[in-house]
C-alpha cells in the first residue's frame, strides 16, 4: 500500500473502513453476490480495518461465529443497518423495532457502536414506480422527526448504539432543504447524521457545507463519488436510483465528486474520532470487480492521509 504524500494532512481522526455495498452486495442472500467469506477475505486483502455488516444475514447472524471471523483477520466492525418507515407514524413502530432490535443485537455483539438508519424509498429502486409522494406533508414530516428521536433514545438506553441517520436518494431525506429541515426538528443530544458523500452529492448538497454548518450533527461518514456525466443523464431521465447504479452512476474514486480530500479535512477538524466507511454501490457487479477497485480506492486514502 503506498504511504500518504508528503504534504497530505494527517487524518488520524477518520477511522476507514469498507463495506459489503463495496462488494456489490445489497440483499441477505442472491446469487449475483459474492459469498460472505470472499468479502471477508478481500476486505482485509485490501487493506481495511472496519466493515459494517451489510444486509442482516447476509454475514453470519450468530454472534460467536461473526466475532471469530472477523476477529481472526484483524476486522472490527463500526456498524449494523437498518431501514425504517418513521414517516408513517406510531403504527409502523412495532414493525420497526422489531427489525431494529435484532440488527442493534448482533452490531452490539459484535463491538460496533453505531446503527445506520436508512428511510424507506419514496419509488420502486429498480420500476421507478412511485410508491408514495417524494414530498412528506407536515404531520409526515413531525412523526419523522418525533419517530427518530425516539429510535434513538431506545438504541441507546437499550444497546448502547448511536443511531445516524442517512440521507438517501429516492427516499424522503435527500436534498440540502430535506436534511436541514429534518436537522432542525430533531433534538441534536440524540439525532446524528451519516453522511453519505455520494447521495448528497447525487441529491445537489454540499457535503463540506453541510460539515462546517451543523458539523456537530456528523457522527459518521460513507464516502462515496458520483460520475457527473451519468448523473446528469439520471437526472434528465428522472432514471431511479437502482438503474443508476447500474449505468455507474456512483464512480471510483477519485473519477468523480465530491473530492474527498476537502471532505476528509473538514470531518478531520470536527475534532471528534468518525468512521469513514468506503460504499460504492456496484450492485450487481461481477464478482472480480470489486478487489482491485478497494485496492485503489485505500490507496487513494492513504495519499489523502487517511
Amino acid at each position: 500500500m503506498s504511504a500518504a504524500r508528503a504534504d497530505a494532512p494527517v487524518l488520524d481522526r477518520i477511522r476507514v473502513g469498507s463495506a459489503p455495498d463495496s462488494w456489490g452486495v445489497w440483499f441477505p442472500d442472491d446469487a449475483r453476490q459474492v459469498p460472505w467469506r470472499r468479502f471477508l477475505d478481500e476486505v482485509t486483502e485490501a487493506g481495511y480495518d472496519w466493515i459494517e455488516l451489510g444486509p442482516y444475514g447476509y454475514l453470519p447472524t450468530d454472534p460467536a461465529v461473526l466475532r471469530d471471523e472477523t476477529a481472526r483477520r484483524g476486522l472490527g466492525v463500526s456498524a449494523g443497518t437498518v431501514f425504517t418507515s418513521l414517516h408513517h407514524g406510531p403504527a409502523v413502530w412495532d414493525a420497526t423495532w422489531a427489525q431494529v432490535s435484532r440488527v442493534a443485537a448482533l452490531a452490539r455483539a459484535t463491538g460496533a457502536g453505531h446503527l445506520v438508519a436508512i428511510p424507506s424509498f419514496w419509488r420502486d429502486d429498480r420500476t421507478a414506480e412511485e410508491l408514495e409522494p417524494p414530498e412528506l406533508t407536515a404531520t409526515q414530516w413531525r412523526h419523522l422527526a418525533e419517530g427518530t428521536e425516539r429510535l434513538a433514545r431506545r438504541v441507546r438506553e437499550e444497546f448502547g448504539l448511536m443511531l445516524v441517520v442517512h440521507p438517501h436518494a429516492d427516499t424522503h431525506l435527500d436534498t440540502e432543504e430535506h436534511v436541514t429541515r429534518f436537522l432542525d426538528a430533531t433534538d441534536s443530544g440524540l439525532v446524528s447524521l451519516c453522511l453519505d458523500t455520494g447521495h448528497y452529492a447525487y441529491c445537489g448538497g454540499d457535503s463540506v457545507a453541510l460539515i462546517r454548518t451543523y458539523g456537530e450533527r456528523i457522527g459518521y461518514l460513507h464516502l462515496k463519488q458520483v460520475d457527473p456525466g451519468v448523473l446528469a443523464d439520471v437526472r434528465a431521465k428522472g432514471t431511479a436510483f437502482g438503474p443508476a447504479v447500474r449505468q455507474g452512476v456512483m464512480c471510483e474514486p477519485p473519477r468523480g465528486v465530491p473530492a474527498l480530500p476537502p471532505v476528509l479535512e473538514a470531518a478531520q477538524e470536527l475534532g471528534t474520532a468518525l468512521f469513514a466507511i468506503v460504499e460504492q454501490d456496484m450492485y450487481p457487479c461481477p464478482p472480480e470487480r470489486p478487489l482491485p477497485i478497494a485496492r485503489r480506492t485505500r490507496r487513494f486514502l492513504r495519499s489523502c492521509g487517511a
